[in-house]
Parts: structure tokens; C-alpha cells; sequence
């Protein structure tokens, strides 16, 4: 687990997810809003600076993630590598994305080679 004074922080103008510690950002899930066909979080890079990893930051991010999807009571369509792989071992809480959000949020990053 990341250090005790970790605070995870969503900016969501900024389309990241941060892992902060007394004002350092320690790592980030960079993401963005499909809006159609349904309305979905999608991850597309999880960082950690190299001075962190190991520590569970990018875990913590992953799970937050999905916890604020679950907030939103919104599913999450993951095209980031990372997040795909911690939520194929943690489907308590990180269920099956659908295939068809999957692809419209493959389509999204296409028409959008400016935004990753």
C-alpha cells in the first residue's frame, strides 16, 4: 500500500486520477468520459514516477478508479493495459467490462490521436 499521508484526488477537467503526497503527485491514472453509446470511465495510462513504484500506488489508483465508477453508478471500459490486468484479478470490484463500450472507447481514442 502507498504511504499513509497518500491522498487520491480526481480531476476530472484534467481527465486524471492522482495518487498525491504532501503535494508531490506520486503517480496518476490518466482517463476520460465516454459519453456514447452509454456513458463509461475509461483509463488509458496508469504512471508511477520511478521513484514510487512498488509501493502499491498504481493498485490504489486502479481501485479508486473503479470505486468512483461505482459512485457514479457508471461502469468502467479499461483500454489501459495495467488497469485491465488488476481488475482481471480483482472482479469483486472490478466487473467485466462490456465489449461494445470497449470498442466505442477504442474508437474514441482513435478519432483523438491529439488528447493521449
Amino acid at each position: 500500500m502507498p504511504m499513509s499521508n497518500t491522498e487520491i484526488r480526481d480531476d476530472r477537467a484534467a481527465g486524471r486520477l492522482e495518487a498525491v503526497d504532501g503535494g508531490e503527485v506520486l503517480g496518476h491514472i490518466q482517463y476520460f468520459v465516454l459519453e456514447s453509446p452509454a456513458r463509461a470511465l475509461v483509463p488509458v495510462h496508469t504512471i508511477v514516477e520511478p521513484a514510487h513504484e512498488g509501493k502499491g500506488i498504481a493498485g490504489s489508483l486502479a481501485r479508486e478508479l473503479y470505486a468512483v465508477a461505482e459512485r457514479e453508478d457508471i461502469p468502467v471500459a479499461p483500454l489501459c493495459p495495467y488497469v485491465v490486468g488488476w481488475a482481471a484479478r480483482h472482479p469483486e470490484v472490478a466487473p467485466p467490462a462490456d465489449p461494445k463500450l470497449l470498442q466505442a472507447a477504442q474508437e474514441w481514442v482513435s478519432a483523438h490521436p491529439d488528447r493521449f
